[in-house]
């Protein structure tokens, strides 16, 4: 196999792709193996017909796809072995050259890395956020458990109040006649939830149990049923059951069974601590992203097509296993959401391009400041591996290849380099 690299505008290549003509001859003969089963020829059983009969009758070249396709993938990986530029792209493959006798020729375009040009990384200024926890904050947090834990109970010594949950019988009427869609029964209705018709549950209020009542109302202009829209309707309904939440009484025996504290204060406490730490955590997110943000805007680089094309598909392709593992395929959420591939991919252009922009100056600041990993460091994210995998780390390790280790080993310099530049920033 012969290499020969031609660099070309905009952090392009063209890699011309030489394999022997022995491997093409093998190649051929793989296919023809292949594909012998399938040929029918008189006077000759299926699978017995000789190669050069083959050849005579449907020309020499019959062959020379699938042998293309077998020598490709290989000669085109050790040519990726054997560059010194590096590629980041999936190759456009163009064959030149496939005849037998003769070494077979292809050329794969490809991009490469570009160039980052840094301005400035250190002294990024970024507003400091707040991350105290108010008094409110903390009642909001301990109200919204004292809601989890609320219990239901039935309520019949008065009438509908806002917040309730009720049953009712209904039935509507337009110009005093019935319409479709507008009877229902033993239906369940939480008066405040905004799901009837706008000024429908309002009426409800005030409303005793087992009494009819008559709310009126007009349908929105682009109501769905367009023979309802705009028109005023009356429905006669009838309460059949209110309940309503009952809270647990703010006291220590609440704070215990909510928690691992035996007094209210002791729980309060708590909740500020994980409300300030969920605080600095945001506040941590927000100051990395500003960062990265004023890094890109003053770096330089050439983003080649093919490179960006690359990232949205193996996001495209990510985002597809994780959505298998809910059990939806890509095809069924194509269905669901109108959008053809083409459109998905287009969608996640400018987060791809994020991404390679995220990734490209993190790589620059990483070397400029020589930042490297340490095996220490290496050996600890094995570990985490490990536990997350529920492997054994002698396990993983022997598992783990070269090109791994250096992946790995290349995304702790990355975030050490993002640590490096949010450590110097600068709150103001």
């Amino acid at each position: 196999m012969s290499l020969q690299v031609e660099k070309l505008d905009g952090n392009m290549a063209k890699l011309t792709i030489e394999a022997s003509a022995e491997d093409f001859e093998q190649a051929i003969e793989k296919a023809y193996q292949k594909n012998k089963n399938k040929l029918s020829i008189p006077g000759f059983r299926k699978g017995k017909v000789p190669r050069k009969m083959v050849e005579q009758m449907y020309g020499r070249e019959i062959f020379y796809e699938d042998a293309a396709n077998i020598v490709i993938p290989s000669a085109y990986a050790k040519a990726v072995d054997e560059c010194t530029e590096e590629i980041v792209s999936q190759p456009t493959i163009d064959i030149v050259q496939a005849e037998a006798g003769k070494p077979f020729i292809f050329t794969a375009e490809v991009a490469l890395k570009p160039e980052v040009t840094l301005g400035r990384y250190k002294g990024i200024e970024v507003e400091k956020a707040d991350t105290a926890v108010t008094d409110e904050e903390i009642d909001t947090a301990i109200d919204r458990e004292r809601e989890n834990n609320a219990r239901t109970i039935s309520v019949e010594d008065r009438a509908v109040k806002d917040g309730d949950m009720t049953v009712i019988d209904y039935e509507g009427f337009v110009d005093g006649e019935t319409f479709e869609g507008g009877k229902g029964e033993n239906y369940p209705l939480t008066i405040g939830s905004n799901t009837f018709i706008p000024g429908f549950e309002e009426q409800l209020i005030g409303a005793e149990l087992d009494k009819e009542v008559e709310v009126n109302v007009t349908f929105p202009e682009d109501y769905q049923a367009s023979e309802l829209a705009g028109k005023p309707a009356v429905f006669k309904c009838t309460v059949k059951e209110i309940k309503e939440k009952e809270l647990p009484e703010l006291d220590d025996e609440f704070a215990s069974e909510v928690s691992e504290f035996d007094t209210l204060e002791e729980y309060r406490e708590d909740v500020k601590k994980n409300l300030t730490e969920k605080k600095e955590e945001e506040a941590k997110a927000a100051k990395e992203e500003k960062v990265l943000e004023a890094i890109i805007a003053d770096a330089q680089m050439d983003i080649p097509e093919a490179m960006l094309s690359t990232q949205q598909r193996s996001m495209a392709d990510e985002f597809a296993q994780r959505i298998q593992m809910q059990g939806i395929s890509i095809d069924q959420y194509f269905q669901f959401t109108g959008l053809t591939r083409a459109a998905f991919l287009e969608q996640l252009k400018p987060q791809a391009e994020q991404r390679i922009k995220t990734r490209l100056v993190l790589e620059a600041v990483a070397k400029a400041e020589n930042i490297e990993a340490s095996e220490e460091e290496y050996t600890a994210e094995i570990k985490k591996m490990a536990e997350a995998y529920q492997m054994e780390e002698d396990k993983l390790t022997e598992m783990i290849g070269e090109y791994e280790q250096k992946s790995i080993k290349e995304d702790i310099r990355v975030k050490k380099a993002l640590d490096f530049a949010v450590e110097n920033a600068v709150e103001k």
